[in-house]
């Protein structure tokens, strides 16, 4: 459909620019987030596996990698719903690490801020509805639904079958018993 493929490169085009500018500014990005980053490692370290990075530039990197290479596929179409979902899971943490405009006591860049969370809130919506989108196509699970009715239809015409069967031949077993 046309629609889509004017909308996603749309939608795409604020993920890749901002990975390009998340990869050039590198150590500036994780200073941002560094606050963020720290209270999440704090929090939730016990859990999170030795093999993840825990250097915020190295992590910024990595969210930057991401944002290009899901905002490209999800642009081209290609595996747009797992691209979709890709960003989202890119955006809900770099939001709240830069856009936590509850924390800020300058009225002015507090409203900054809260432009910019609600902005990436909306664009969270954008990449929601982009992860449900089937095309039009029934979704997995409604397949799997149909799919399970289907197998106990042909569950019940079987045992029918086999109760007709079974009673014809009880019948013809009882002819033949003598009396």
């Amino acid at each position: 459909m046309i629609l889509r493929r004017v909308a996603r490169p749309l939608l795409a085009t604020i993920f890749v620019t901002g990975g390009i500018s998340a990869l050039r500014q590198a150590e500036g990005h994780a200073k941002a987030a560094e606050p963020f980053l720290n209270n999440a490692l704090d929090k939730f370290g016990d859990v999170i596996p030795e093999q993840v990075p825990r250097d915020p530039v190295t992590l910024v990197r990595i969210d930057a990698a991401v944002k290009i290479g899901a905002g490209l596929a999800f642009a081209a179409g290609k595996a747009p719903r797992l691209a979709a979902g890709l960003l989202l899971g890119s955006l809900v943490p770099t939001t709240f690490a830069t856009h936590s405009f509850w924390t800020i006591k300058d009225p002015s860049e507090r409203q900054q801020q809260q432009i910019q969370f609600f902005k990436n809130a909306s664009l969270a919506g954008g990449l929601l509805l982009a992860v449900s989108d089937t095309h039009g196509k029934p979704s997995a699970a409604w397949r799997a639904r149909n799919a399970a009715k289907d197998v106990g239809r042909s569950a019940e015409r079987l045992t029918r079958r086999g109760q007709k069967r079974a009673n014809k031949l009880a019948k013809r077993a009882q002819k033949k018993l003598p009396s």
